[in-house]
């Protein structure tokens, strides 16, 4: 307390309009508004200049299946000796002529050639066309007249269904007599056992090793 009366110390400010205390950074959302908007009209700029310097878009051929099979056992168990300059159609592994790269395994050579990338250097999409009725008849057309031209026809179906069953039988047959066997063999050993007993009971004065009961 003052001498006079008063007291002491400072009075605090009753206008809290003027104090910041929340600690937070301030933005102006107009000026960042307004440069989000310049980025948008740059990027809608690259995109047209991009597309005039690419030319029209590319019209790809939908994915059709492929038309021979895929070489991956012709050179198993084969020696070859590979060195740093050789090409790679000779290098080790799986060489695609299209894309011109070496895939180490079959497993991710079947993947490449049924990938994206393979599939566009082919000149096609990823998407498949739809079959018309009349596509699906005409192949139906081409699988009869391929099974014609092989002479294969329903009763040499019912041929190799009762060979089949013929060989399933006469496997049935062999195991069948393996197991008599087995049994034989088991009943000769057990016959032996007793006849040894019969010899060992005689040599030491024993009528018998059976039951004493009557």
């Amino acid at each position: 307390m003052a001498r006079d009366g008063s007291s002491s110390g400072v009075t605090p400010s009753t206008n809290n309009s003027s104090v910041d205390n929340t600690f937070r950074r301030k933005w102006n959302r107009e000026e960042y508004l307004e440069r989000a908007r310049e980025a948008e009209e740059r990027e809608l700029e690259e995109e047209r200049h991009g597309a005039k310097a690419r030319g029209p878009p590319v019209q790809r051929k939908p994915l059709k299946h492929r038309d021979y099979e895929v070489d991956l056992t012709s050179r198993l168990g084969k020696t070859q000796v590979v060195t740093h300059v050789a090409p790679l159609s000779q290098q080790a592994g799986y060489f695609c002529s299209v894309c011109e790269c070496v895939v180490k395994d079959s497993a991710n050579y079947l993947d490449h050639i049924n990938g994206k990338k393979h599939q566009r250097a082919l000149g096609m999409s990823m998407r498949v066309e739809r079959a018309t009725l009349q596509q699906v008849q005409d192949r139906f057309d081409v699988l009869k007249r391929k099974k014609d031209s092989t002479g294969f026809t329903e009763q040499d179906l019912d041929l190799r269904i009762s060979k089949q069953q013929q060989e399933e039988e006469e496997r049935k047959k062999q195991r069948r007599e393996k197991k008599k066997e087995k049994k034989k063999e088991k009943s000769s050993g057990e016959d032996v056992t007793d006849d040894f007993d019969a010899e060992m009971a005689a040599t030491m004065g024993f009528g018998g090793f059976g039951s004493s009961k009557k």
